[in-house]
């Protein structure tokens, strides 16, 4: 099982039903975003973490990030990813001596679903004293906000100019840890030898957009994405 924890969110699961039954018309665009000061500021081998060594991470923020955001989206669309257009850079993350890490720690995507709907996941390790984890959702008769607002975990703006807001659940952040339900759906699946609802497969789909986006970074081109 792969622990993509926003799949448990109770906005989202919430959000997934909405979109699901129809009840907002069909997605148009998104906006997703995952990003915070730095894992330096928590990671137990601060400030020289194996986060920003490539060796031992592989990847940076789109890795850590990003790939949570590209996941959430497969998960609350219902559908894949076909294209992506990204930049993925290193703006300010250096190691002690001074040099740029040699990890990603900002990262832009432009992506393109199965039916058409465009939109953009932002990874970052550059938004000091703040963490920003939201997602808005348009859709033809509305458009959905998730985890945006200090109090409300999903806002829902209608086309007619009403509003419905929810007190569902909270993010978990770095700083405030909360209940993730990955634990739970990882030890039912051992209690009742059901298979994981985010199986290897499943999460080498998401990491297929992962890929896509560092190939169209370095060629300069969007690249179409292979499943």
């Amino acid at each position: 099982m792969i622990a993509y924890n926003q799949r448990f969110n109770k906005a989202h699961i919430k959000a997934k039903q909405i979109i699901q039954s129809g009840e907002l018309g069909r997605v148009l665009s998104f906006k997703t975003t995952f990003g915070h000061g730095g894992p330096e500021s928590w990671s137990s081998d601060k400030p020289d973490t194996w986060f920003f060594h490539k060796e031992k991470a592989a990847f940076g923020s789109m890795g850590d990030l990003g790939v949570h955001k590209i996941d959430l989206m497969r998960f609350l669309l219902g559908e894949e990813f076909v294209e992506a257009a990204v930049f993925v850079t290193t703006l300010a993350k250096r190691y002690p001596n001074g040099e740029l890490i040699d990890v990603d720690d900002n990262a832009v995507c432009i992506l393109k679903t199965q039916s058409g709907a465009i939109g953009t996941v932002t990874a970052s390790w550059t938004y000091p004293g703040s963490e920003d984890n939201s997602t808005v959702i348009h859709c033809e008769k509305g458009s959905i906000t998730l985890y945006g607002d200090p109090q409300f975990s999903m806002i829902i703006k209608y086309a007619n100019g009403q509003k419905a807001y929810f007190e569902l659940d909270t993010m978990q952040t770095n700083e405030k840890q909360t209940k993730s339900g990955v634990m739970d759906e990882f030890i039912n699946c051992i209690l009742t030898n059901t298979p994981p609802k985010i199986s290897g497969e499943e999460g080498l789909k998401t990491m297929k957009v992962v890929f896509a986006c560092f190939e169209s970074a370095k060629t300069g081109k969007i690249v179409k994405i292979d499943y």
